[in-house]
């Protein structure tokens, strides 16, 4: 049995912030905690939080999953954004042949037998989107849904899966399908109109992909998805909080407005997370260009993101004058709990995994642990 004892001079559970504590890791799980720092108990310095869960990445560390669809790539983007305090992240493929989806389906099977630290399933964002509101997605990869990626997203040797689509190309039937077969169906890259949204929903649609961007707006005679997506009360919303994808005053909107616990962030990051690098191939023939921390295809579009969780964290405690303990919930707890995770991840209790990041008194990540190993 393996056991190590951790000494905190801060600790944030997900519900409170606790001072000089001790906690017990067993075999990856918190056993107890204890008032006091314990014998030969190893000092933490900073504030020890819950690792961060971001259900939206794809790419880091200079590694990109449409790219390269293997354990090696998986295993080097958690690496990569396991620096910034992801404990847990769902690899992202981007609207793509079915060639490629089955290839990053096995490769995550495979990370997923291997106990890859932090891959806790697969995120496919697209092929079934909206023409008019693709973005950066290629549109030759744009297609109805057919047995042949049914028969990717019912498999059951991947962990957890979201599938990101436009209700409006995919019927309620087939949403139904989806759903039954343990797939979280997310809504994005859309121009649904708001009934065509709610019928999502009732089919069991749970999730909405980086609001605001790529979907009907809401407007004075039409809710569209945003409205949709801000007045439901059950689903997820993710957010990118990099001060481009979204208007700080937009952002706090929809976090004031949204039920508490139904906003997360998430980054939607791409391969020059975690270096320097300032242009990558996109996987059709175009680039994409970093400018600052920005990224745009030489299309023009943004294209995805070089933010990282922790920066997240910042960016939402000082351009949306959000707390840290919600800031922090908005990293950990609400993805967790949207992943149906919520007893396993996202606080630090007795029974919980031993996942969490010691932060700086400026909201930096200074040290990752994933089941109570340092990353």
């Amino acid at each position: 049995m393996s056991v190590t004892t951790y000494f905190a001079t801060r600790l944030f559970t997900g519900e409170q912030f606790l001072e000089n504590v001790s906690f017990v890791v067993e075999n990856g799980v918190i056993s107890e905690f204890v008032n006091g720092q314990a014998a030969e108990a190893i000092s933490l310095t900073g504030t020890v939080v819950p690792g961060f869960i971001d259900v939206q990445v794809n790419g880091g560390g200079g590694a990109f999953f449409n790219a390269e669809q293997s354990v090696e790539c998986v295993n080097k983007i958690a690496k990569a954004h396991g620096q910034f305090g992801t404990t847990a992240l769902l690899p992202t493929l981007i609207t793509d042949s079915v060639e490629v989806m089955e290839r990053a389906a096995d490769a995550t099977a495979q990370a997923i037998k291997d106990k890859v630290p932090g891959i806790v399933g697969v995120h496919f964002e697209g092929p079934h989107l909206s023409m008019p509101k693709k973005g950066t997605h290629s549109e030759k990869f744009i297609r109805p849904i057919s047995e042949a990626e049914f028969a990717v997203f019912e498999r059951q040797d991947l962990g957890i899966k979201v599938v990101t689509l436009a209700p409006e190309n995919v019927s309620v039937a087939d949403i139904k399908r989806l759903v039954n077969a343990g797939v979280k169906v997310s809504i994005g890259h859309t121009n649904a109109d708001y009934q065509t949204v709610l019928a999502a929903l009732e089919a069991g649609a749970d999730g909405f992909t980086h609001l605001y961007n790529a979907m009907s707006a809401f407007t004075s005679r039409e809710p569209g998805v945003v409205g949709a997506a801000l007045t439901d009360t059950n689903a997820w919303c993710g957010l990118i909080v990099d001060g481009h994808h979204v208007h700080p005053v937009s952002a706090k909107f929809a976090i004031d407005s949204k039920t508490r616990g139904k906003i997360m962030l998430v980054t939607d990051a791409m391969p020059p997370v975690g270096t320097d690098d300032m242009e990558f191939d996109f996987f059709d023939g175009r680039k994409v260009i970093r400018t600052g921390d920005r990224l745009n295809s030489t299309t023009g579009e943004l294209a995805g993101s070089v933010l990282d969780m922790a920066g997240a964290v910042r960016n939402t405690i000082n351009t949306l004058d959000v707390s840290y303990a919600e800031a922090l919930r908005m990293a950990s707890l609400y993805p967790a709990q949207y992943l149906g995770l919520g007893t396993q991840k996202g606080r630090l209790v007795v029974g919980s995994d031993a996942d969490f990041v010691v932060m700086s008194d400026d909201y930096y990540a200074q040290d990752t642990f994933v089941g109570g190993a340092k990353r």
